[in-house]
C-alpha cells in the first residue's frame, strides 16, 4: 500500500498538507502517538491540540497511541500519524532513556522496525507526519541533541521504507521521492 513521509519545520504546514493528502479518503484512522500533557500545565500544548482536532473531518477515527504500528496495521482504512517527533518521545520517556544513548536508539530502533514492518501490512495508504530537525542550532542539553539525533536517524529509516517523502518548509511542499538516497549518492558531477 502507498505510504507517504511528510517532513518539515515547526509550522511549515506540514500537518495541513498530510490532511489534505487524506481529504478524499473514505475512512481514515487518524494515530496521535504522543504524551498527554496537562493541558492546565502546557496550555499551549492543548491549543494545538484542539487546533489539529478541530480541523479534522468527523468521519475520521481518532486514536491515541503510542503502539503505532499496531494503529496502522489494524486500520481498516487511510491511516494518518501525526507526529513521529512526538511518538520518539513518547517511546524515550516511557523506557526513561533521556540519560542513556545507547537504550534510547536500541528502543527506537526496535520501534521503527515494527513501524515499517505495519507499513507493509497496511489496508489503506499511510501518510506519516515527522518534523525535519537539525538544520540549525545544536541543542544546549544532552537530551535536546539525543533527541535531534534519534528524530534524523527514525526520519532517515522511515523515508527509506515509504513511497513518497516530501518536505513541507515555509508552505510550500518539494517533492523528494524521486531524489537519490545517500547510499545511491555519487560524487559525479563535483
Amino acid at each position: 500500500m502507498t505510504s507517504i513521509l511528510v517532513l518539515g519545520g515547526v509550522r511549515s504546514g506540514k500537518s495541513r498538507y498530510a490532511e489534505r493528502l487524506l481529504a478524499e479518503a473514505s475512512t481514515v484512522r487518524y494515530v496521535a502517538p504522543g504524551p498527554r500533557p496537562d493541558p492546565v500545565a502546557d496550555p499551549d500544548w492543548a491549543a494545538r491540540v484542539r487546533l489539529h482536532q478541530q480541523r479534522r473531518p468527523e468521519h475520521w477515527e481518532t486514536c491515541e497511541t503510542g503502539d503505532v504500528a499496531t494503529a496502522i496495521a489494524t486500520a481498516p482504512g487511510a491511516v494518518l500519524v501525526d507526529c513521529l517527533g512526538t511518538w520518539l518521545t513518547d517511546i524515550v520517556d516511557a523506557a526513561g532513556l533521556w540519560e542513556h544513548r545507547e537504550g534510547a536508539t536500541e528502543a527506537v530502533d526496535h520501534a521503527r522496525a515494527e513501524l515499517v514492518a505495519a507499513l507493509r501490512l497496511a489496508a489503506g495508504p499511510v501518510v506519516l507526519v515527522s518534523n525535519e530537525v537539525g538544520l540549525g542550532v545544536v541543542p544546549a542539553h544532552a537530551s535536546g541533541r539525543l533527541f535531534r539525533d534519534l528524530l534524523g536517524r527514525l526520519n532517515a529509516g522511515v523515508a527509506d521504507a515509504c513511497e513518497h517523502v516530501a518536505l513541507v518548509v515555509a508552505g510550500r511542499v518539494l517533492d523528494l521521492s524521486g531524489a537519490p538516497t545517500v547510499a545511491q549518492a555519487t560524487t559525479h558531477g563535483l
